[in-house]
């Protein structure tokens, strides 16, 4: 077979190796703890699982009209209201299976052939999946020398930028740092971005788990409204990453050229999800908040394990994810980790930042104590 150059210019993910060392040792019956994963450790809240079911009873079970069904619109656009988008209405969203494809939509109908997109390093894998699959070139700026904090990279991020850049990816909180960027830093972005007409994609699949500080919208900001696309999504905040909601929030330019691609792809999200997206979003605050507050207090009681182990780590304000120092070639290292210490961790040149490991805490106390007491004791720490 003669293949796309499109997939040609994927590599496979650098968390194969990982993953498939963790499936052979579990076969081998190996207690492996997964501090590798990307989704919360807690069940879809019950009132979205029932509502699930009493969608399907109801018949929910074809097609819906492409970009979403009006109930969960409306309530997206409400939700976003409340995050001071209330220029978005129901014209401006399209439900997807997810927000990776809410993601891979948005690229795919903004990025052509060399057209330069701009990612804040460390950054989630996809991205850089998703340009090249476009044929879009990347430029980085690296945030690791700053704590992953964006304010004190807003020099470096002005130098990578240029009248030539089409699309600058900012998510905040961020996978794989936690970090939440600070109302300084994302107005520098907003600087940037006007002044060389820069479209931005602010992902904010993490903005409702946060701990120490309150992210915001970039769309919020002067001059921001027209050139923002928000991305969001079901998975993290309210546990739902087996039934894959997301959206995107967009001028109507946006929503009309990508709803051409959603619209010959998947066709639309799944009916009854969606309806089970209404009652997540509009019943689902208590559970959030407890979910959040757990993740809180496991944070705090990894750092403070890495801590009496000597290891310091940046303080994450969002998500669940810390990234953790460790040798600089961190791909042997989280190989090593696993085989040695039966620990799953995600190496930082993955994100493109080498000499660290991501680390999630989304696993119980026990288990998060049970890994770092495991890799101290193989000599990772």
């Amino acid at each position: 077979m003669d293949f796309a150059d499109r997939v040609r210019r994927v590599e496979p993910s650098a968390t194969l190796a990982i993953s498939n060392l963790a499936s052979e040792l579990e076969a081998d019956g190996a207690d492996v703890v997964d501090l590798s994963v990307g989704e919360p450790d807690f069940p879809t809240p019950e009132n979205v699982v029932e509502a699930g079911k009493a969608a399907m009873d109801a018949g929910h079970t074809g097609y819906t009209s492409s970009n979403g069904i009006p109930e969960l619109k409306d309530a997206i656009a409400e939700k976003l209201h409340g995050d001071g988008l209330d220029f978005y209405d129901e014209d401006n969203v399209i439900v997807t299976p997810g927000a990776k494809q809410a993601l891979y939509e948005t690229i795919q109908s903004l990025i052509d052939d060399g057209d330069e997109v701009v990612l804040l390093d460390p950054a989630w894998v996809s991205y850089e999946a998703m340009v090249k699959m476009a044929g879009g070139s990347l430029n980085r700026v690296d945030t690791a020398e700053y704590d992953f904090a964006l304010e004190p990279a807003l020099d470096d991020l002005a130098d990578a930028v240029s009248d030539d850049t089409e699309l600058l990816v900012v998510n905040t909180p961020g996978n794989p740092t936690g970090a939440v960027y600070s109302d300084a830093a994302l107005e520098g972005v907003r600087d940037l971005a006007v002044e060389h007409d820069i479209t931005v994609i602010s992902d904010e699949i993490y903005k409702e788990i946060t701990y120490d500080a309150e992210p915001t919208s970039l769309g919020t900001l002067d001059g921001m409204a027209e050139r923002t696309v928000t991305i969001n999504g079901f998975s993290k905040a309210y546990s739902m990453t087996g039934w894959r909601l997301g959206y995107i929030a967009a001028p109507e330019e946006l929503i009309d050229q990508a709803g051409k691609l959603h619209s010959h792809s998947v066709s639309c999200a799944v009916n009854f999800v969606q309806h089970a997206g209404v009652e997540a979003l509009q019943n689902t605050d208590d559970a959030v908040d407890e979910m959040v507050e757990a993740f809180s207090e496991r944070r705090d009681f990894l750092i403070d394990l890495l801590a009496e182990r000597g290891v310091d780590v940046p303080e994450p304000s969002g998500a669940f994810y810390m990234m953790v120092p460790v040798d600089d070639d961190d791909q042997a290292w989280c190989e090593g980790a696993i085989e040695d210490a039966h620990v799953a961790t995600v190496p930082g040149s993955a994100f493109g930042t080498p000499g660290y490991a991501r680390i999630s805490y989304a696993n119980s106390k026990e288990r998060i104590e049970e890994a770092v007491e495991r890799l101290d004791a193989e000599g990772y720490l």
